[in-house]
């Protein structure tokens, strides 16, 4: 297993990113991380590899871009080069074709669910994989280990992804939680949803999971849980703030408010393919998804065209830019 004993490095919360020095739109940059964090997940889920691989790669993946920009290396190409090296680093190795072939199909899937008339994706049986011996797959399987390499070499090989499940766990127990079943099945899905922001790279795993049990207790149901705020706060025994908390979380609902609310408490740990039963409940594990089967119709046509607007390549961004260099139009991008 990776080590779990250093402690996570962290970008300074003033540090601007290389993609914001290249003038990527800060809202560009928010859905980018996003869309290649849930990449990530689904390819994690499709593979069946273990959660601890894919919150590894996504704390990777979010780390890699305080480093490098946006205009130099594909959404894609990192998020399967950080799903492989993560496999590695938690011993359940995953093999580089089958992570190609679940980011095929799912880019295949978000083009089918993001045209008229928006069918949902349990309907999607069209696809073909790619053949072994074609020129695309032998360069996606170059820009994987290449993308790879990038990443240990731009981290320096600080690959320790400390998560914050063991802490929210702890936490629970502290605060005498864990027979609040709903509160501990959202909390363990906002942690799963944080990755899936820059917090990872920004706060240590310990406020991660503090700022779930923060979210959590306002939004349960049918009224809040009222946690210590006497003679202390009750985050100061942990050694955190409240400003830190209503951080992590603003970035989490900002998440939520772009990628929709109605996916919530919706699964993330769904594979894409399952067929869904009609009010069936989500999973306890998950969090928002945009291959999520919750929520309106209206919700989930925004969700998928939103993601397929989005650039997945170096040249895509590029292209993004230069259109909203030129006329302003910030929602443009080339998917593939």
């Amino acid at each position: 297993m990776a080590s779990r004993h250093l402690l996570n490095p962290l970008a300074p919360l003033d540090q601007p990113t290389p993609s914001a020095l290249d003038g990527v739109p800060p809202q560009l940059e928010r859905d980018l991380r996003a869309y290649g964090a849930l990449m990530i997940q689904q390819a994690g889920i499709m593979l069946k590899a273990p959660q601890v691989v894919m919150a590894t790669a996504q704390v990777l993946f979010q780390r890699f871009w305080f480093v490098t920009s946006l205009k130099h290396f594909g959404i894609r190409d990192v998020g399967m080069g950080a799903l492989f090296l993560a496999s590695k680093l938690e011993e359940s190795t995953l093999r580089i074709r089958d992570i190609i072939n679940c980011y095929s199909y799912l880019s295949s899937l978000v083009a089918y669910c993001s045209n008229p008339p928006y069918p949902p994706p349990t309907s999607f049986e069209s696809y073909d994989p790619m053949d072994y011996f074609a020129t695309e797959f032998y360069d996606l399987k170059d820009a994987l280990v290449i993308a790879e390499m990038q990443i240990l070499k731009r981290l320096g090989f600080q690959t320790q992804c400390g998560l914050p499940y063991g802490h929210l766990v702890n936490y629970l127990q502290v605060l005498e939680l864990t027979g609040e079943k709903q509160l501990v099945n959202r909390s363990w899905g906002f942690c799963n949803d944080m990755l899936q922001t820059p917090a990872p790279a920004l706060y240590p795993q310990s406020t991660l999971a503090l700022a779930a049990i923060y979210l959590a207790t306002r939004v349960a149901s049918p009224s809040p849980i009222a946690l210590p705020l006497e003679p202390v706060p009750w985050w100061t025994h942990f050694d955190s703030t409240e400003e830190e908390l209503v951080h992590v979380t603003t970035m989490l609902l900002e998440l939520y408010r772009d990628w929709g609310a109605d996916n919530l408490f919706s699964s993330a740990t769904r594979d894409p393919t399952e067929k869904d039963h009609e009010g069936a409940p989500a999973a306890a594990t998950g969090g928002s998804t945009m291959f999520g089967t919750n929520g309106g119709a209206k919700k989930k046509e925004n969700v998928w065209r939103r993601a397929a607007r989005l650039p997945i390549t170096k040249s895509g961004v590029r292209e993004a830019l230069a259109r909203i260099g030129g006329d302003g139009d910030q929602g443009a991008g080339n998917t593939i």
